[in-house]
């Protein structure tokens, strides 16, 4: 009876790797809309990557993925597949979409890459309450507010060499699910914007004013609880 409760264990944290490793899948798929030029369609596959990357740990330490399946590292797995759809295929996209100042895409993206590839490398990547420290390299979703309030080349440039600068500095990120304190607050926050990025991709990155206006107050939110966090050490 053990062996079977042993083989079953195994078969659930392999389905667990899996379901991690089918983001590189997603990531094809978006790229593909990218090179094709189908923004909507490369973030509804960025997005579905998204949803597998924020169900995968979870699942994985219900299952007690490291001890039952100790030749395998998640983690790394997991950044392999982050590192292409939250940096990589994001600077091919602003590249294509020609979202910098002419003569400047190449320069934009290997600010991307090479600030995001500092940041997957740092052993210290998030403070003792789970805070990011330093911009987290979620270019896929800079690249989504690029997109939805069509900005111009110059903020998209001027943005990309500040967050590429931001990562290598003690300035604090939120996490909305593993940041204790405002869970709630970031929980509802993050779980609204949901729908009204859904709308945006819907509505070919051109939706109606309030739904920029919903989307632009959660940036708020988020950016202000980390700035808080960052001045004064503490969210109490």
């Amino acid at each position: 009876m053990g062996d079977v409760a042993s083989h079953e264990r195994r078969l659930a944290a392999a389905a667990v790797h899996a379901l991690t490793a089918s983001g590189v899948v997603w990531a094809f798929l978006s790229l593909i809309a990218a090179v094709q030029g189908d923004w909507p369609l490369m973030f509804a596959w960025l997005g579905f990557a998204l949803f597998v990357d924020g169900i995968d740990g979870p699942l994985a330490r219900k299952v007690g993925i490291t001890r039952v399946l100790p030749g395998w590292n998640g983690e790394i797995l997991d950044l392999v597949v982050d590192y292409l759809t939250y940096v990589f295929i994001p600077a091919y996209a602003a590249v294509a979409a020609g979202l910098f100042p002419d003569g400047f895409g190449l320069f934009g993206a290997a600010i991307i890459c090479l600030s995001s590839a500092g940041f997957f490398a740092k052993r210290a990547q998030k403070s003792a309450d789970n805070y990011f420290i330093g911009f987290p390299a979620v270019w896929n979703l800079v690249l989504f507010y690029w997109m939805v309030f069509d900005s111009g080349p110059e903020l998209v440039m001027a943005s990309t060499i500040a967050f590429g600068l931001l990562t290598f500095f003690p300035v604090m990120f939120i996490h909305p699910v593993r940041v204790a304190k405002f869970r709630n607050a970031s929980l509802l926050v993050t779980v609204a914007s949901i729908p009204l990025a859904l709308i945006a991709i819907l509505q070919d990155l051109s939706p109606a004013d309030w739904v920029k206006a919903g989307l632009a107050a959660a940036l708020v939110y988020l950016f202000g609880v980390s700035l808080w966090r960052t001045l004064f050490g503490s969210t109490d």
